[in-house]
């Protein structure tokens, strides 16, 4: 499979290069929760419906992430966690790439439509239109609260899950909706205290960038102390049972800890961690699992509970 490259010649890819472009790992948590909001929305969807509309969040996710992939092309090529990606090292063209994109995002919105109702297509939209636009190409490059603002594009699913099966929204799903949104700062920001030489380099004024490694920190901790309430705010509105409420204040206590390690890692006088942000990085990678944890327990309490 050939395609134009950056240079203008032409180069050879793959249908993993392909794959790569809708940033696969991105899919599979936004698949994940979009998944659980339709499993914890009341009534019930034809499995063949359920499974397109779960499909079309996943493609609406993938689109998302081949047109970022082409806005981003400059940025990536002088990323080391980057630079390898399909645009920036030849094997995909940039208008290919684009191309893709945009008719990924609208066959996924138009099947939606079609496969369930015009509620859940118009928010999957949105959340494409946010993550391309308000994100991609406004709030990235311009200020540090990127990902703060910007994490609203990744906490769309479980509302577009929810209104595929009802038609509309609740307020379950809008908390599901927040959790992701104050999920998302300390996730990416414990990412960005190891990486943020990359983006200094590429001219993103990601938080340690502009702010600094000690004022990073105390960002991560606080929002950390903010995004627990809200986890568990379903158990204590009577929206959930203990089945979900009993993981998710253990998990969150848990989140806590591992924030305060960050905290209290040890720093030189710039606030530069002399253990290699080991405790940043333990963080982020539980922060996966720390989402995990509640929207399987959001499935399991929607079953059980």
């Amino acid at each position: 499979m050939s395609s134009l490259g950056l240079s203008g010649g032409v180069s050879e890819s793959t249908a993993g290069d392909w794959l790569a472009l809708l940033k696969p790992r991105v899919v599979v948590l936004v698949v994940f929760t979009g998944w659980a909001g339709l499993l914890a929305a009341p009534g019930h969807l034809h499995p063949v419906l359920a499974f397109t509309a779960v499909l079309c969040i996943a493609v609406g996710a993938g689109a998302c992430g081949a047109i970022n992939m082409w806005y981003d092309r400059d940025i990536d090529a002088v990323m080391r966690r980057t630079a390898r990606r399909p645009i920036p090292s030849g094997r995909i063209g940039a208008g290919e790439a684009l191309g893709f994109g945009i008719a990924l995002a609208a066959a996924s919105v138009l099947l939606m439509w079609l496969a369930t109702n015009v509620v859940a297509a118009l928010i999957l939209a949105i959340s494409i239109g946010f993550y391309v636009v308000i994100y991609t190409m406004w709030l990235k490059r311009r200020t540090p609260q990127n990902i703060v603002i910007g994490g609203a594009a990744g906490a769309f699913p479980p509302l577009i899950g929810w209104a595929a099966v009802t038609g509309g929204i609740d307020w379950l799903p809008v908390l599901m909706f927040a959790i992701v949104f104050m999920w998302t700062p300390p996730h990416f920001w414990a990412l960005s205290l190891w990486t943020h030489g990359d983006y200094e380099k590429a001219g993103v004024p990601m938080l340690p960038v502009s702010a600094g490694a000690r004022s990073t920190r105390w960002h991560i901790m606080v929002y950390t102390l903010l995004l627990v309430p809200v986890t568990v705010a379903p158990w204590a509105l009577g929206m959930s049972s203990r089945i979900y409420g009993v993981p998710a204040a253990l998990a969150g206590a848990w989140f806590i800890w591992d924030a305060w390690r960050v905290l209290r890692d040890q720093q030189d006088s710039a606030g530069v961690s002399l253990t290699k942000d080991a405790p940043a990085k333990k963080l982020f990678r539980y922060s996966l699992y720390h989402l995990a944890i509640l929207f399987t327990a959001f499935i399991v309490d929607a079953f059980v509970g």
